[in-house]
C-alpha cells in the first residue's frame, strides 16, 4: 500500500524546487490568495519553527511578530497558491525545532547568523 502511495505521489503531484532551508532561518513565503475573481500576491516574512513530515506532506511553521503579537502559519510544501521561498538570513541554532522560540522576547528573541 505504501508503495502504491509513493508511485501516485511521484508521478502525479507536481514538485516545486525551492532553496534549501531549515529552523531558525528567516525566509519569506509568496503566495497567492484569491478573493472572488481577483488574484494577489502576499508575503509572509518570518522564523522557521520547524519542518515536519517527509515527501510531499511536508509542511514547514513559520512565526512572525506583528505588533506585539506572535503570528504562526504553516504551509504545504505542495500548496498550490506558493508561489516563491526567499531566505533571508541562516540561523544557527541547535535544534530541528525551536517551540522555545516562542517565550523569548527582546534580545533574547534573535538568533545568531550562522557563519558561511
Amino acid at each position: 500500500m505504501a508503495d502504491l502511495m509513493k508511485f501516485v505521489q511521484d508521478e502525479f503531484v507536481t514538485r516545486k524546487d525551492f532553496p534549501v532551508f531549515a529552523a531558525g532561518d528567516t525566509i519569506t513565503v509568496y503566495y497567492e490568495i484569491r478573493e472572488g475573481e481577483k488574484t494577489r500576491t502576499q508575503f509572509f516574512k518570518g522564523v522557521v519553527i520547524q519542518r515536519r513530515g517527509s515527501g510531499n506532506t511536508e509542511t514547514f511553521t513559520i512565526r512572525k511578530m506583528s505588533g506585539a503579537v506572535g503570528v504562526e502559519r504553516i504551509f504545504p510544501v505542495n500548496l498550490p497558491a506558493l508561489q516563491k521561498v526567499e531566505i533571508n538570513k541562516k540561523g544557527a541554532v541547535r535544534r530541528a525545532r525551536i517551540f522555545y522560540f516562542r517565550e523569548l522576547t527582546g534580545k533574547k528573541a534573535k538568533i545568531k547568523d550562522k557563519r558561511r
